[in-house]
């Protein structure tokens, strides 16, 4: 007798076996402010493995410290299945897990991190760049295929080297294709010297929009002809891997398991104590606007930079970027309050998450309804970047060249290529990768005639000593995270008006960070020292925008490049995705990146 199965069956039946485990529930508190351990010996000149270093008198970009403490990962990468928010969906995972382990080190440590590309079912390449590191000992060690290295095939692994240059909050992730919206991404804490006291260390606190298509897929409607299906619209939103769904909102037909009220994070404060929270945005389009009902925030660093503090009731972080936070628990608490992020400004069907702060056990027995911030709601609403740069002064001051040798003028457009395609335009170029030819490996044999490529988007800048860059939002009117590896620069102007020519906020001490949102219809004027010999990619950082292409290379001083001593094993490495690729056709549907 023929059996007949209906999809509702099928899928009450698979709920029944699924172990419910959403995510990546809560990553553990730093317990110290800095790793001590035997093996390796932590080395503590003064009392601090940094020695006698601290935000007041050293210069992080000159006076690095080298611990000789090597932190050794190991990772596999693979395909799998998670349920977030109840929902279970096909997902890349580190591990196993969703999302990836966290990197933790001090400042001087060397991070290790050997990557196993297990990505089966169809294989793909996969490279992982450490976010805000700015490799100035180890270029090659970006993790961007096509610029620093070739990516890893299927069945190889790869070992990354690097120094823990700076110190604070940051993440690593996939850059090969949108593979990050995918799940590979994870969080790192370095830890340095304080600026400000705190007695807890809550950790690592990630941001995410979820989208519970799997992310190729995506891919292939942002890069199409097709103006309908451009802008995907996100989900969900998530905190530490974790939020509530509807499953009733699941499309008719889809008859992926589901379950309601899956669950949120928890996050427990102590009275009158001051908790460290290190807030990361690691989605693929939104921004997020964060809060705590019932609780100031102080701001004391954003990005890889410490700064003057400074009291909110909200923080905004476009994605790539992070915001360390001090919260002083309440003297007498009573219950418990939500935490809340809220994608702003963003293509999303649900763009909110809450979380529980809570002081008692008891007090999560039930969901808080206490209420958020009239200055959240607001910012939620009305406010598409980053706070006034008049507020954000580096703890550590640095000024600018105030006539730089060189200005490049940046406009991004939006339009289709000859074949009818939407893309994103630098300068009306718009980027593709070529996997089997790193810019950096080429560029250190000599090999710098770029212009002859133009879809590889290399801005030579040669041996000038700084670089200004004015970044004009000439496309459709939606706000664009830009991010420049190897370097913090400065923001000396930002605004949703084009640039004046002259206004600098802040000249003798202007914020300095990894990450900037562009305004929607206005620019940014960045600028940084050629103090990294390298090809650094200036990008969007919003996957699907530098999937199609917005991106550029920022060649640093080539003539330094070609004295880099760039281990063999690059070469190799490239080899070895060449054997893959002479039997494989690779699907580069997108930039690559």
């Amino acid at each position: 007798m023929k059996m007949h199965t209906s999809p509702i069956s099928w899928a009450t039946f698979l709920l029944a076996s699924l172990p419910w485990t959403n995510a990546q529930n809560n990553y553990s508190e730093p317990a110290v402010e800095y790793l001590q351990t035997s093996d390796p010996v932590t080395p503590l000149p003064q009392g601090f493995p940094w020695g006698p270093r601290n935000a007041n008198n050293t210069d992080p970009y000159k006076d690095t410290p080298n611990t000789g403490v090597i932190r050794r990962y190991d990772f596999t990468i693979s395909r799998g299945k998670k349920a977030p928010d109840g929902y279970q969906k096909d997902v890349l995972l580190i591990n196993g897990q969703f999302p990836g382990p966290l990197i933790e080190a001090n400042w001087g440590d060397t991070i290790q991190v050997t990557v196993h590309n297990k990505i089966t079912g169809p294989g793909e390449g996969t490279a992982l760049h450490w976010h805000g590191i700015l490799q100035k000992t180890s270029q090659w060690f970006d993790g961007v295929p096509g610029v620093s290295q070739c990516p890893i095939p299927p069945g190889g692994s790869f070992t990354y080297s690097f120094l823990a240059d700076l110190y604070g909050t940051s993440w690593y992730h996939s850059h090969y294709s949108a593979q990050y919206a995918g799940g590979l991404v994870g969080p790192m804490v370095i830890h340095g010297p304080k600026t400000a006291p705190y007695d807890i260390d809550k950790g690592p606190i990630m941001l995410t929009d979820h989208y519970h298509r799997e992310y190729f897929k995506i891919v292939k409607d942002v890069i199409s002809t097709d103006i309908t299906k451009i802008v995907p619209l996100s989900d969900n939103n998530l905190i530490n891997g974790r939020n509530n769904y509807n499953c009733s909102k699941v499309t008719p037909g889809d008859t992926a398991p589901c379950k309601s009220n899956a669950g949120i994070t928890n996050f427990r404060f102590t009275p009158n104590k001051i908790h460290r929270l290190r807030l990361i945005n690691a989605g693929a389009e939104s921004i997020q606007k964060f809060s705590i009902d019932g609780h100031n925030l102080t701001v004391i660093a954003n990005d890889f930079v410490p700064v003057t503090p400074y009291d909110t009731q909200v923080v905004t972080l476009g994605i790539g970027q992070r915001t360390d936070v001090l919260v002083k628990g309440l003297k007498n608490p009573v219950g418990a309050f939500l935490m809340r992020a809220s994608m702003a400004c963003s293509a999303t069907l649900q763009p909110d998450v809450t979380a529980i702060v809570y002081y008692k056990h008891d007090d999560i027995k039930n969901t808080p309804n206490t209420t958020a911030w009239p200055a959240f709601l607001d910012s939620v609403a009305n406010k598409c970047e980053n706070d006034d740069l008049a507020l954000t002064k580096p703890w550590h001051p640095f000024t600018p060249d105030p006539a730089p040798p060189t200005t490049e003028v940046i406009d991004i457009t939006f339009g289709t290529n000859s074949t009818g395609f939407f893309q994103w335009f630098m300068n009306n170029s718009s980027f593709r990768a070529n996997y089997n030819a790193p810019l950096l490996l080429l560029s250190n044999t000599g090999n710098n005639s770029f212009p002859n490529n133009p879809e590889w988007n290399v801005h030579n800048f040669g041996s000038n000593s700084s670089v200004r860059i004015v970044i004009n939002n000439k496309g459709p009117p939606i706000p664009h995270p830009i991010h420049l590896h190897g370097h913090n620069f400065y923001v000396l102007s930002s605004g949703n008006t084009p640039w004046d020519g002259k206004t600098i906020i802040n000249p003798q001490n202007p914020q300095r960070r990894d990450v900037q949102i562009l305004p929607a219809n206005g620019h940014i004027v960045l600028q940084f020292e050629q103090d990294n010999p390298g090809a650094w990619p200036l990008h969007c950082h919003i996957a699907w925008h530098v999937s199609a292409g917005l991106y550029i290379n920022v060649l640093e001083r080539p003539a330094d490049i070609g004295k880099l001593t760039i281990p063999s094993i690059m070469a190799q490495s490239c080899r070895d995705w060449a054997l893959f690729t002479n039997t494989t056709v690779i699907d580069q549907i997108d930039s690559g990146l």
